[in-house]
């Protein structure tokens, strides 16, 4: 999976203005990295810096207090960042990834209730964020699909807000960090990804059989495509392959937030079979436990041996 001593070369990625949107160098972006910086995304400051705050504060409870406080709808895990369905770790990968973190579903984070105080206001950013990127993966994904030519009914079943999900991650630093990766190599299985990442920094990505290291900016996110969005643009725009370096001497978090296609819409492209997201995140759930690792969009693919 990758010599974790091995220095990667660093990179600046492509950059993308929200509030200048263009078309062509979206499309372009899409096509020839599958991974891109966003600027102006309209994501207050102050949000951003408390939301970092409160994922540090709560991330630095004991181990116990993490169990016992984040509780449903939340889920707290650690050594995986596969999940089932419900939010508990899917055991029966063959590598162990050197992370915890908390799985946060969108529509339902209303329902947790925590008589700490500092809970309640950490629900309360992680709300106001999960708006803010909800609305700028449904204005990326409106802007691909123009670039991709998709049809009303695809476009509308192919991205869905409801699906919306936050991760935060802590990847701890230490003197095992030349030994294991924070995150193994992986694609996604999204139609999208976005990425706020701490100065700390560790994220790399392939490209030309080469990983590269994403250096981090401060105010900027970082947004990737998914397996989910690689089916629904005929291999157009690539779900790009990434993991992340662990620190020897300095922790680092991340926030992500990941969002899929309408639950039991059908996923229809001249590469691959027709299916849902549901059947991918069965098979890829099949594949962790049998052979130990994601075997993905390899599976549908059309007249593919696995």
């Amino acid at each position: 999976m990758g010599d974790t001593t091995q220095v990667s070369s660093s990179v600046d990625i492509p950059l993308v203005d929200l509030e200048c949107l263009s078309l062509e160098k979206l499309g372009e972006v899409c096509k020839e990295w599958g991974i891109f910086r966003l600027v102006n995304h309209g994501i207050p400051p102050s949000l951003l810096s408390k939301l970092e705050e409160h994922v540090k504060r709560v991330l630095s409870l004991s181990f116990e207090s993490k169990q016992a406080l984040l509780t449903n709808p939340l889920s707290y895990f650690w050594g995986t960042p596969l999940l089932t369905p419900t939010g508990d770790a899917l055991r029966g990968a063959l590598n162990i990834n050197w992370l915890e973190g908390i799985n946060v579903p969108l529509c339902h984070l209303q329902q947790f209730e925590s008589g700490d105080p500092k809970l309640h206001d950490f629900r309360h950013y992680l709300e106001e964020y999960g708006r803010h990127l909800s609305r700028i993966a449904t204005t990326l994904f409106e802007a691909m699909v123009k670039n991709l030519n998709l049809g009303p009914k695809q476009s509308e079943s192919s991205l869905d807000e409801s699906t919306g999900f936050i991760r935060v991650y802590r990847y701890p630093s230490g003197s095992l960090a030349d030994e294991t990766w924070g995150m193994m190599e992986h694609t996604d299985s999204s139609v999208l990804s976005i990425v706020n990442q701490d100065q700390v920094g560790g994220l790399e990505f392939l490209k030309d059989n080469e990983w590269l290291l994403v250096n981090p900016i401060s105010g900027t996110l970082v947004v990737n495509i998914g397996d989910m969005l690689q089916a629904i643009s005929d291999d157009q725009y690539m779900s790009v392959k990434h993991r992340v370096r662990t620190n020897k001497l300095a922790e680092r978090f991340s926030i992500c937030y990941f969002v899929f296609p309408a639950k039991g819409s059908v996923i229809c492209s001249s590469k691959y079979k027709p299916f849902t997201y549901t059947d991918f995140q069965q098979q890829v759930q099949h594949d962790t436990k049998t052979l130990g690792y994601k075997v993905g969009l390899q599976r549908f693919k059309l007249n593919a041996a696995v």
